[in-house]
C-alpha cells in the first residue's frame, strides 16, 4: 500500500481473528464480563459479523447463543454462526430491525444481551486493537484510519489511542455512501435514523450510531471520508492482489481511502488502518460484488 498512498502503512490485520473480524475483542470481552457476573445464555442481534463473534465466544464460554440477524445476512454467515452452536432468527431488513427483535426477546429470560457495539466493555475489548498494536512496535502514526458501522470500533480505537498517548493523532472515520450514520449525526449534532441502508456494506448499515461516538467526535479530531461502492469493492480486490487476503467491503471502505489517498491524509506520512475483516467474504463474494457495481 505504500506506493499507491505515499505513506508508510501499518495494517492490523484483524481480518485474522478467530471469528474473522475485529468483533471479537469487544464482543468476547463483553461475554467474558457477562459469564463472571453469572449470565447462562447470550442474545445478541448482528449484520454477520458480531454474531458470529458471539457464537465463537458463546461456545469456548460453554454458554448458549442466539443471534437475530437481518434478511441481508447471508446464508453462509448463518451457517457458520450455526456451526459454532448459535441458534439464528432471520427478522427484519436491517441490523435495527434485528436488533429490536432481540431486546423483545430477552425480556424478562435473564439472558444477557451482548450489543454489538454499544456498551462499554465491547469498547474496552476494542481499545486493545491500539495498545496491542503499540506492544508489537507500532510508532506514533501520522492518521489512524478506521471504518464506522455503530461506532463500537471507533470509540474502542479512541479509547486505545488517548490510553497510549496518542490524543492529538487524526482520525479519518470512513463509511460508504448510503450508510453515512455518523456523518448524518454530525451535521444533525445528535445521532438521528438514517432511514434506509443503500449500500453494498450491509455490514455497515446501523441506521443509528451511538451516543458515545458522536461524543467522540466533539473530544478528537475526528475526519469523515465517504467511500462510494465501487471504491470499496476494488479497494478489497487490490488488497487481496497486494496481501492475499480476502475483506469485505465495509472493510474496503477504509482501506480504499488509503488506496485513492483520502484528502485528510494528503500530508500524512504514516497512516495506521484497521483491517476489521469480514468472515463472510469469499472470492467468489468479491466477484459478485465487483460485477454488481459495475452495473
Amino acid at each position: 500500500m505504500f506506493r499507491a498512498s505515499g505513506a508508510r502503512v501499518w495494517l492490523k490485520v484483524d481480518s485474522l481473528q478467530p471469528s474473522g473480524s475485529f468483533k471479537i475483542r469487544g464482543i468476547g470481552a463483553s461475554c467474558e464480563e457477562a459469564k463472571a457476573r453469572g449470565a447462562t445464555a447470550f442474545v445478541s442481534s448482528s449484520g454477520g459479523n458480531a454474531g458470529l463473534a458471539v457464537a465463537w465466544a458463546g461456545r469456548q464460554l460453554g454458554v448458549p447463543v442466539t443471534v437475530y440477524v437481518p434478511r441481508t445476512t447471508s446464508e453462509r454467515m448463518i451457517g457458520k454462526m450455526r456451526d459454532e452452536g448459535a441458534r439464528v432468527e432471520v427478522h427484519g431488513d436491517a441490523w435495527d430491525d434485528a436488533h429490536a427483535a432481540a431486546l423483545k426477546a430477552t425480556e424478562g429470560t435473564g439472558a444477557f444481551y451482548v450489543h454489538p457495539f454499544d456498551a462499554p466493555a465491547v469498547w474496552r475489548g476494542n481499545a486493545t486493537l491500539v495498545t496491542e498494536a503499540v506492544g508489537q512496535g507500532m510508532q506514533r502514526p501520522d492518521a489512524v484510519v478506521v471504518s464506522v458501522g455503530g461506532g463500537g470500533l471507533l470509540c474502542g480505537v479512541l479509547e486505545g489511542m488517548h490510553a497510549v498517548g496518542w490524543k492529538d493523532v487524526p482520525v479519518l472515520a470512513v463509511e460508504t455512501v448510503g450508510a453515512a450514520s455518523l456523518v448524518a449525526a454530525m451535521k444533525a449534532g445528535e445521532p438521528v435514523d438514517i432511514g434506509r441502508i443503500a449500500s453494498i456494506a450491509t455490514t455497515l448499515g446501523a441506521r443509528r450510531v451511538c451516543d458515545r461516538v458522536l461524543a467522540w467526535t466533539r473530544e478528537h479530531p475526528v475526519a469523515t471520508w465517504l467511500a462510494t461502492d465501487r471504491q470499496a469493492v476494488d479497494a478489497c480486490l487490490r488488497f487481496a492482489d497486494d496481501h492475499r487476503v480476502i475483506v469485505e467491503p465495509a472493510c474496503g471502505a477504509a482501506l480504499a481511502a488509503v488506496y485513492t489517498r483520502a484528502p485528510a491524509l494528503a500530508s500524512a506520512k504514516s497512516i495506521f488502518v484497521v483491517v476489521c475483516g469480514g468472515a463472510g467474504a469469499t472470492s467468489a463474494d468479491l466477484q459478485r460484488w465487483d460485477a454488481s457495481v459495475r452495473e
